[in-house]
């Protein structure tokens, strides 16, 4: 049984959930929480909704403890469950939370990723509009194209375990990213 001896440290930490061992639960949650929240904030484009989807993630995951089995990376298991949760969420409730969330957030948003270096209003002004428009752009795309997106860029995962997360192939998972990217090229050539 080498795949055993060859365990990321988290599936270790989830065994050690499975065996009972709230501690192991708590590093697992204290080490993911954060990534968790904001991968399903760039899908759903609303933070209390990203919260409250990360607190499902993590219920989820200590709620299949004791039927967990260390098949793939333990991150690949735990964004496989974030990003159902996130695709069910967005084909459930889009329709009623539509634009004007995703307006209310892009306000909000951008402040807190403007870096600490002290750039002029102007540069902050033009720097906010073309986050707003980047956000904007990949919310736009189709739900498992902006996942695939959010995965390999923001998340920096491999093909292969964002084709296990999605539950599709590798070359699939390179033709969601090809359109997607293809589309945000076109959608943002005005900003080249």
């Amino acid at each position: 049984m080498g795949a055993s001896l060859a365990l990321d440290c988290d599936a270790q930490l989830m065994l050690r959930v499975k065996d009972g061992d709230g501690a192991s639960f708590a590093l697992l949650l204290d080490k993911y929480r954060v990534s968790v929240t904001h991968f399903l904030y760039r899908m759903v484009q609303d933070q209390p909704v990203a919260e409250e989807l990360a607190q499902e993630v993590f219920l989820r995951v200590y709620k299949s403890r004791e039927t967990y089995e260390p098949t793939a990376k333990f991150t690949t298991w735990l964004y496989r469950i974030a990003t159902h949760l996130a695709l069910n969420w967005l084909r459930d409730g889009k329709n009623e939370r539509g634009q004007e969330r995703l307006d209310e957030a892009a306000d909000e948003g951008p402040v807190r990723e403007l870096p600490d270096r002290a750039p002029s209003v102007e540069q902050r002004m033009v720097q906010r509009v073309k986050v707003d428009e980047v956000r904007r752009a990949v919310a736009a795309l189709p739900a498992k194209q902006r996942a695939a997106v959010l995965m390999h860029k923001y998340e920096e995962m491999e093909y292969s375990q964002i084709a296990k997360i999605l539950n599709c192939s590798e070359s699939a998972v390179k033709s969601l990213l090809f359109r997607a990217y293809e589309t945000l090229r076109v959608r943002l050539a005005h900003m080249a």
